[in-house]
């Protein structure tokens, strides 16, 4: 069952589109469910479904397109590595080695302690600023360095 605030926060997206198409608020609401529970799980995904009178399968064909949504816990911190070819080129394997020993994971995996998650990701856009990946969908850092990832990595053990 989505939540209230969840509930009400859908409808507030449902204004933006006419009233014969609700689906198009199925990315707000995918993401409105992963960031008051962390992750979106297949129940999640029929609740949305029935929320916006659209079939199941639809609404999990969105969330498994795209790389923002974690379909299972991912950490309180998710980092996602952009790992496209104009990323790779400009050291993004060597990034997603450094966070992999760092954090002690696998891409797809988070630390025991529920802090980190580590995911690969598609293109950000933002190629002149490789390697970088995002923090839980908000915030990207970019033009990472070993020191650079240590101190963002602090930054956030410490929230």
């Amino acid at each position: 069952m989505l939540s209230g605030q969840i509930q009400e926060k859908i409808n507030r997206e449902l204004k933006k589109y006419p009233e014969d198409q609700k689906q198009s608020a199925v990315m707000a609401a995918l993401r409105f469910v992963q960031d008051e529970k962390g992750w979106i799980a297949t129940d999640d995904m029929a609740d949305i479904a029935a929320y916006l009178g659209m079939p199941q399968m639809a609404v999990y064909e969105v969330a498994t397109f795209y790389h923002m949504y974690n379909l299972k816990p991912m950490g309180r911190h998710t980092i996602t590595v952009c790992t496209n070819l104009s990323c790779q080129l400009g050291g993004a394997n060597e990034t997603v080695e450094y966070l992999k020993k760092k954090l002690g994971i696998d891409l797809g995996e988070a630390t025991a302690d529920g802090k980190f998650g580590l995911r690969e990701g598609e293109c950000m856009g933002a190629c002149v600023d490789a390697p970088l990946f995002t923090i839980s969908n908000k915030k990207m850092c970019g033009r990472l360095t070993p020191e650079k990832i240590d101190q963002i990595l602090a930054e956030l053990d410490q929230s």
